[in-house]
């Protein structure tokens, strides 16, 4: 695969360790003492966990962890200190991300990327451990076709990352997701009512179908499944009204529909009251469950054992309840989708 970058755009490319890492030897390659860690894209709960778990792994192997704040934006601008064992203390159970995150517009530009491996040698960082979604990861693959070292851990509520079957952050998001909704259930049945939920989800329904299991919900839409608003949504609400049902539960990812268009082509054919309620960002909030903290920690002890074993440029996965390793550019060219069964599974409960 050839390189983003070449001398007659980039002539200062010169100065930086290009290389093709796909045929290294990791015994030509010196060992790795100082590390970089950044969050980027949006925040997942979790996020503190994994970036804990490689200051404390990290550290404890003998090397220096430095801390890059508000993602790729931060990282080009120099906006990096040392981390330190105290520093990482008492993040285990916080949502959010202590180092910030933002979506960075240079970085999207060869400069910005030829930015931020400059800065990691103004820094001496020896490899960079990237938290993040896909976008993310594709910012750590253009640092690595550089010559840079980078690691990716998958942090994204929405469980989108293709070359993993969990990421960090998804597990918290649904349970917010299906208390929220468990509430709303409790008023829609004082009033008869008809309660349409938009939950997260723009290019997948990971998030919207498993939380409408959870909630018992009439009907799930979902961006991977084309629907028939009549047959799908109205005609399942007009027969559970006939059996005598007084309240009804509508769950959309935002990437399907809107909550607000939805709920009032529901009112004004049926006449039943129906309230929009969009949940947004209070997804992405609150203390990460048990399973969210522990996949966190043992992904970030993986992403350190891969510097430690000279493993560069690796995408850190969880596939059949291991945590293991593939390569970036292997990772970044996977697809994922919700398997069939799944969804036919899911209208079997509807």
């Amino acid at each position: 695969m050839p390189l983003l970058y070449n001398e007659n755009n980039l002539p200062e490319i010169n100065t930086l360790r290009a290389k093709n890492y796909d045929n290294v030897n990791p015994d030509e390659v010196e060992e790795i003492k100082r590390i970089g860690i950044l969050t980027s894209g949006g925040d997942a709960p979790g996020m503190n966990a994994a970036i804990r778990s490689v200051v404390r792994a990290g550290r404890n192997a003998g090397l220096e962890v430095y801390g890059v704040q508000r993602g790729y934006h931060g990282l080009w601008k120099g906006e990096i200190k040392e981390l330190t064992g105290r520093d990482v203390s008492e993040t285990l159970q916080r949502g959010g991300t202590f180092l910030m995150t933002a979506r960075s517009k240079t970085f999207q530009e060869d400069q910005g990327v030829l930015k931020g491996a400059r800065m990691m040698e103004t820094y001496g960082l020896d490899a960079l451990v990237v938290i993040g979604g896909d976008g993310s990861f594709k910012g750590a693959r253009a640092l690595a076709r550089l010559g840079m070292n980078v690691i990716g851990i998958p942090g994204t509520i929405d469980n989108d990352i293709a070359s993993t079957e969990y990421t960090i952050g998804y597990d918290t998001s649904m349970n917010t997701a299906m208390n929220c909704i468990d509430k709303l259930r409790d008023t829609a049945s004082s009033h008869e009512r008809c309660s349409v939920i938009e939950v997260m989800g723009r290019r997948a329904g990971y998030i919207a179908l498993n939380v409408g299991i959870a909630t018992g919900a009439e009907a799930i839409l979902i961006p991977e499944v084309p629907y028939d608003f009549n047959r799908d949504v109205l005609r399942i609400i007009l027969d559970g009204r006939n059996r005598g049902k007084k309240h009804y539960i509508v769950i959309v990812a935002e990437g399907a529909g809107s909550a607000a268009d939805i709920a009032k082509q529901i009112e004004d054919v049926t006449e039943i009251e129906s309230r929009p309620t969009i949940l947004g960002h209070l997804q992405r909030g609150g203390s990460p469950t048990v399973r969210d903290r522990t996949t966190a920690s043992l992904m970030g002890i993986h992403a350190i054992d891969c510097l430690l074993g000279k493993r560069f440029n690796r995408l850190i996965i969880e596939k059949d309840g291991r945590i293991g390793d593939v390569d970036i550019e292997e990772g970044l060219e996977m697809t994922k989708t919700i398997p069939e069964l799944e969804i036919a599974n899911a209208k079997r409960l509807c």
